[in-house]
């Protein structure tokens, strides 16, 4: 659609509309000042919040939850409206999981998304890491794992806002707020809001520049998240940045460097502020990542037919021997950004954006879980075991070391010998000591190359774990080591504590192995989304598919059909011994929305309560399906009767998702008691 041309938000970039009150919405920033009586004038709207509260006052059970492929919705609203805040915080265990989760809003009933962005990029974050950003439009908190935007989000009849698990393991909690205004009507000239991600492994060669945007119609640039993963050493940012308005063949704005169209100068530095900040900048050395945000607040660049915004591709470059080969020369970096702007209607056309770990810094990664890989780990000086959910949903492998000098050695495999980037995710806690980290019993720390007067040279040899409260998460790349096939070791040597530690703990969470060079970013153009079909008789075939996403979704999909499917059910309960414990799940579920009809599947339920070690959702996903048949379910009681005499053993703290709570509310519908 196309609104009428106007002032309002496209002449005043709608912040004084949202920020000062509907009364200075015609009011330009070139108008002089604004009146200081703006915000508190009368103000003439509904105020409205779609979240994930639970409606039962009971309850707390205020979060969704998502299968590996699922699309939830956090927000389906009814216009005229703008949305001024979206809030989101998420517990999830699966490495990179900010660049997995896809956040897209869908306006006025159109099929193309108006916003297409990773989580954690759209938040200001790139590379999947959560780290804290305090700005005008976006404010992440809590060491960035509370997500906060305020881009005002108008729209004339609908908006529809959604997020897809484009991983492969299950997301335990997401909690989120959308808060909005109805209004009887939009400005004239209300332009709507759009964000896009894109990216380039590597960076395109030969001259060609990296596009952020390219996109037609009428509006206004509004801001730019950008993230760089330097596969070389030395420095990547003399590139220009270049606005190309209107079609004209020469650039209406140009840079003199990447940091300054950052707003920063001689490098990148951490920082934070209202309209620029560096939430991540590692250095120059090889495999350092970058994240920097620009928010065109007070200078959005005019389009009235078109804007091609474009960045060179430029840095500092060596020779084998590591002597300068140029100090403006083509490099291999890895680039992914997202394009915030507005414009009339709905933008389309654009370029679709790579699918799940095809957008992870490398285009792929492993992740080896530590704890798996007790049996084989050695430990000096200390006692290692697995502490099972230490930090919603996150289980690692905990070394309580004694001092200084104690080590902790981990084994991995490697199918396949080449080029590597090798990390590790670790826990922080107030007892936490300081360690570097060895492979195969020697540091492993990236080349830096000195460069330029002032180089941001920084090489990373140990980390601190300490921390005021229990978390993990904190990443510490170990190096991009050259592995041969077969078995490798990382060791932790503990150097010490930080004086405010009562102690030497060490928390590995995982070892993540990603293959660098063309080999291993040409895997990111090989993801592709799983595919599932519609009719019943084919979701009951799915559930056999080799893919354990395909069979996840197919369950989900017939728990969404209910009593309809009931042709499924035999199909169903064979998955209840699925080799995955999300699949198991999710075939619970189904036949609990089947209800009576499932009774055919009482022996299958039955028998995956009587098994040991049961991950907590599947018995409670069991014992609810049999609460539903009711009572035809009755040869089940005395599984039932057994899984609710237990402890209460669920983590995460909401009673009503326990099993043994889903067990007596079972065996009440069973037995038909008040």
């Amino acid at each position: 659609m196309s609104l009428p041309r106007g002032r309002g938000i496209a002449a005043a970039f709608g912040l004084a509309l949202f920020f000062a009150g509907r009364a200075a919405s015609a009011q330009s920033p070139s108008a002089g000042p604004a009146d200081p009586l703006a915000f508190a004038h009368v103000k003439d709207f509904d105020s409205f919040r779609a979240s994930s509260g639970n409606p039962d006052p009971a309850s707390n059970f205020d979060f969704q939850r998502m299968m590996p492929g699922e699309t939830i919705t956090l927000a389906d609203l009814k216009g005229p409206g703008v949305i001024t805040h979206v809030w989101l915080t998420i517990a999830a265990s699966e490495f990179g999981w900010p660049r997995l989760l896809r956040l897209r809003a869908y306006y006025d009933g159109s099929d193309e998304p108006s916003v297409d962005s990773p989580v954690g990029d759209f938040f200001g974050v790139g590379h999947g890491y959560e780290r804290p950003v305090n700005s005008m439009m976006v404010r992440d908190g809590s060491q960035g794992r509370a997500r906060n935007s305020y881009w005002p989000m108008p729209f004339a009849k609908s908006c529809r806002i959604t997020l897809t698990n484009e991983g492969r393991r299950y997301v335990e909690h997401v909690y989120d707020h959308v808060d909005w205004q109805k209004l009887a009507a939009l400005p004239a000239g209300t332009l709507y809001f759009h964000a896009r991600y894109r990216q380039a492994l590597p960076a395109p060669a030969d001259g060609k520049p990296y596009v952020l945007l390219n996109v037609q119609g009428r509006g206004f640039y509004a801001g730019t998240v950008f993230s760089v993963l330097q596969p070389e050493a030395g420095w990547f940012g003399e590139g220009d940045d270049r606005f190309f308005i209107d079609g004209r063949a020469a650039p209406s704005i140009e840079g003199t460097g990447s940091e300054d169209y950052f707003n920063d100068a001689w490098g990148l530095h951490v920082e934070e502020g209202p309209y620029f900040g560096v939430p991540v900048a590692e250095g120059t050395g090889l495999g350092t990542r970058m994240t920097a945000y620009r928010w065109h607040v007070v200078d959005p660049i005019a389009f009235r037919t078109s804007l091609r915004f474009e960045i060179e591709h430029k840095g500092w470059t060596y020779n084998a021997d590591g002597s300068i080969k140029a100090a403006f020369g083509e490099r291999t970096d890895l680039y992914s950004s997202v394009s915030f702007w507005y414009q009339e209607g709905i933008a389309r056309g654009l370029p679709a954006i790579p699918y799940g770990s095809a957008r992870l810094p490398q285009g792929n990664a492993t992740q080896i879980e530590a704890e798996e890989r007790i049996t084989g780990a050695k430990a000096q000086k200390g006692q290692a075991s697995v502490s099972k959910d230490l930090f919603w949903s996150k289980d690692v492998l905990l070394f309580e070391a004694e001092g200084a000098g104690a080590t902790l050695e981990i084994p991995f495999d490697v199918d396949q010998g080449g080029d590597y980037e090798l990390s590790t995710q670790i826990a922080q806690g107030s007892d936490y000591g300081i360690y570097r980290v060895l492979l195969d019993g020697k540091p492993a720390v990236a080349p830096v190359l000195e460069h330029e007067p002032g180089a941001d040279v920084r090489p990373q040899t140990s980390f601190d774990g300490y921390f005021y409260e229990t978390s993990v998460g904190l990443e510490y790349p170990i190096g991009w080591p050259r592995l041969s096939t077969g078995r490798h070791t990382v060791t932790f040597v503990c150097l010490g504590k930080n004086a405010a530690s009562s102690g030497y703990t060490l928390g590995v969470d995982n070892l993540i192995l990603a293959r660098t060079g063309e080999e291993g970013w040409g895997r990111a153009r090989q993801v592709r989304p799983p595919r599932v079909p519609s009719d019943v008789p084919g979701l009951a075939s799915a559930l056999s598919d080799s893919d354990p996403v395909v069979r996840g979704l197919a369950a989900r999909s017939l728990r969404d059909r209910g009593a309809t499917a009931r042709t499924a059910v035999d199909a169903l309960a064979a998955r209840l011994t699925d080799g995955e414990w999300t699949v198991r799940m999710a075939a619970a579920e189904a036949l609990r929305a089947i209800g009576s009809g499932a009774a055919a599947a009482v022996p299958a339920l039955s028998a995956a309560l009587g098994r040991v070690a049961e991950p907590p959702h599947v018995l409670r996903a069991c014992a609810e399906a049999l609460g539903a048949i009711g009572p035809p379910a009755s040869p089940a009681a005395p599984r039932l009767r057994e899984l609710a005499a237990r402890r209460i053993t669920y983590v995460g703290g909401v009673l009503e998702l326990s099993p043994e709570w889903a067990a007596r509310q079972a065996l009440e519908r069973i037995e038909k008691r008040p």
